[in-house]
């Protein structure tokens, strides 16, 4: 069996601060050919993005710990795995996803069992993250952004493509961009947008404050790869 590559000590720490980062939905993926996909975007991107969900918690199914320890054999790139699972699997499946080799895990706030679960992702040696769904105001994650490495807002419902951005993306991704900020602790939190990235909606979202959005078939379905990280790269903040 191949070994499994990782990325280098300190690679979170080491994330570009003053761009956006380029992260990508491997849902977006050449599915059937999905580690040559890997390997032909890998050089222009920051993080690779794994959507799991069980079908319960999100109405989609979609990938499973196997599937990540092979893209492990695959990739040096940080592995963000964001899981979508009902309470009574959450920590069950962190330590699966750990297992095969994840290098951060965010799970929803919505989730009955978070704090525990975001408690476990950290003992594991892992960087750990939230997701907000729309209606979770961004102000109730504030007691945990201690333990919070990545903040995520979701600007379309959850688990299925092709939705139009939400109108309230922006000023929510400022309130979190400025929460965040007011904790003047040294301890970074990286503020990301998911959902509804578009051409159009993507310089919206930077100026918003986000630090990283996921992008899918924006990334991978680019007829010129090099252009769209370059694009990417230059878009300003506020």
């Amino acid at each position: 069996m191949p070994s499994s590559k990782r990325p280098p000590a300190g690679w979170f720490e080491n994330l570009p601060s003053g761009r956006l980062l380029s992260e990508l939905s491997l849902w977006s993926a050449d599915l059937s050919r999905l580690a040559d996909d890997v390997r032909r975007v890998e050089s222009g991107t920051d993080l690779f993005h794994i959507d799991v969900s069980d079908g319960h918690f999100s109405a989609a199914m979609l990938f499973f710990p196997d599937l990540v320890a092979r893209l492990r054999e695959a990739t040096e790139a940080p592995l963000h795995v964001h899981l979508m699972v009902s309470d009574s699997i959450l920590f069950g499946q962190i330590e699966q996803f750990a297992d095969a080799g994840a290098d951060l895990i965010s799970i929803h706030a919505e989730n009955a069992n978070a704090v525990e679960g975001l408690d476990l992702i950290r003992a594991r040696g892992l960087k750990s993250g939230l997701v907000l769904q729309l209606l979770t105001p961004v102000s109730s994650v504030r007691p945990l952004l201690a333990k919070l490495d990545m903040l995520t807002l979701l600007g379309t419902l959850m688990g299925i493509k092709g939705v139009g951005l939400s109108p309230e993306s922006e000023p929510r991704l400022r309130e979190a961009r400025a929460m965040v900020a007011s904790q003047a602790n040294g301890h970074r939190v990286i503020v990301a947008a998911d959902g509804g990235i578009r051409e159009h909606t993507v310089p919206l979202l930077r100026r918003a404050g986000a630090e990283t959005v996921v992008m899918g078939s924006l990334a991978f379905g680019a007829p010129d790869f090099a252009s769209r990280v370059a694009w990417l790269h230059g878009l300003a903040d506020e």
